[in-house]
């Protein structure tokens, strides 16, 4: 078996949401896991063996709602600078954002759109995935409703269309289709709703365009009605879906459609907001009304992709992943099941095969973190390693 290599972990996290496992051995021939043992058994004196025995494995991490044309900063002019940039001033700061996924172990990430659907032109004319080995799945220009919200993510609906015409005649070649079906939270008024910006019947015309093209349907939603509507036309993934109530959410697990919650975004808000303010008061109210939602959905087994909305004011690119990962736990999700969220629903909602577990036959692709599990996720600031089809990345060197 020439060219085999063997990895010793002190601790193992598969990606499955099964219990940590302790002193374990990968197999790698081929770029490939062909084993995942107990350490010490067999003889391995004729192959090369890499000790992590201080350090745990974890599969590679997916972000499924990112923004990679922006950043986090909350100094509003570099904002509008951010939305208004030509491409030119904007491929340097998509690179800085992937480099950061990367150094936080994300090997994968799911863009919600941009309006000059710059994300989309990056991945096709800048990308190497030699140099920097992240997956970028994109919906170029998401879709919403004239005069509603979603501007600074797409391009609302030409009057005397139907949105589905709009998408089937759409020339841009994204991996999925984004549709904005609702306003954002009220940062005024806890709980407040907006009606659909489009009814069940127009997204069940979409869901099947895209599924011709062999596309999934990401959905902004939030409140019960947007959701509602989105659930009934089949779409395959909620983004957000504050104040949605627990009968969406029995729903989107009968017909298992992916919810990505990016609470995160409203722990942001709350720290950015003046202390003090009815801004941080209901941003406050809207993280936790979030996280009681998170807690029913686990309950009720509604599969929960980890998505963080980065590029909103104070949710960085990489950092937020480690944050909506507490906020999984915060809400009863055991670190195995938080890490299953941001590793293998994440890689299934993108279409993604070699990344989200670790086993037999997978690519030999992970990451490894100092110390014991019990440093999770804070650990994931100062990854040792990312291996990636068998080869191993220093994040210190060359991220």
């Amino acid at each position: 078996m020439s060219g085999m290599k063997i990895i010793n972990a002190g601790w193992f996290i598969d990606g499955t949401g099964g219990p940590v496992r302790k002193n374990i051995r990968l197999h790698i021939q081929n770029k490939r896991i062909v084993s995942i043992t107990d350490s010490g058994s067999g003889d391995t004196a004729e192959y090369g063996t890499t000790d992590f025995g201080s350090s745990t494995i974890l599969p590679c991490l997916v972000d499924s709602h990112v923004h990679l044309c922006i950043s986090g900063t909350d100094d509003p002019v570099a904002r509008e600078k951010q939305l208004d940039a030509d491409f030119d001033k904007i491929k340097g700061l998509i690179s800085d954002h992937i480099k950061r996924q990367l150094s936080y172990g994300v090997l994968a990430v799911r863009d919600g759109g941009d309006r000059f659907a710059y994300a989309l032109r990056y991945r096709n004319e800048s990308l190497d995935i030699n140099k920097i080995p992240i997956c970028i799945r994109v919906a170029g220009r998401a879709w919403y409703r004239a005069g509603r919200y979603g501007g600074l993510i797409g391009r609302p609906l030409q009057e005397n269309h139907s949105l589905a015409e709009a998408i089937n005649n759409d020339p841009e070649e994204k991996d999925h289709i984004k549709i904005v079906n609702s306003g954002l939270n009220s940062l005024k008024e806890f709980g407040k709703e907006t009606l659909p910006q489009f009814g069940a019947g127009d997204l069940s015309d979409v869901v099947k365009i895209a599924a011709k093209y062999g596309r999934r349907v990401m959905v902004h939603a939030n409140g019960k009605k947007p959701v509602a509507v989105a659930l009934e036309a089949g779409c395959d993934s909620i983004e957000h879906g504050f104040f949605m109530g627990a009968e969406n959410l029995k729903i989107m697990a009968e017909k298992e459609i992916v919810w990505v919650p990016t609470a995160c975004t409203m722990k942001a808000y709350s720290e950015h907001m003046k202390p003090g303010s009815r801004e941080a008061e209901v941003s406050r109210m809207n993280l936790d009304h979030q996280l009681e939602q998170i807690s029913k959905a686990r309950e009720l087994g509604v599969t929960v992709a980890l998505g963080t909305d980065s590029g909103s004011m104070g949710v960085h690119h990489g950092a937020a992943v480690i944050e909506e990962l507490k906020l999984l736990i915060t809400a009863g999700y055991s670190l195995p099941e938080a890490i299953r969220c941001a590793s293998c629903n994440g890689a299934r909602l993108l279409g993604i095969k070699d990344v989200g577990v670790i086993s037999k036959d997978m690519a030999a692709t992970f990451i490894v973190a100092k110390g014991d599990p019990s440093k999770l996720p804070d650990s994931l600031r100062s990854l040792d390693f990312i291996c990636f089809k068998g080869n191993f990345i220093n994040c210190k060197d060359e991220i």
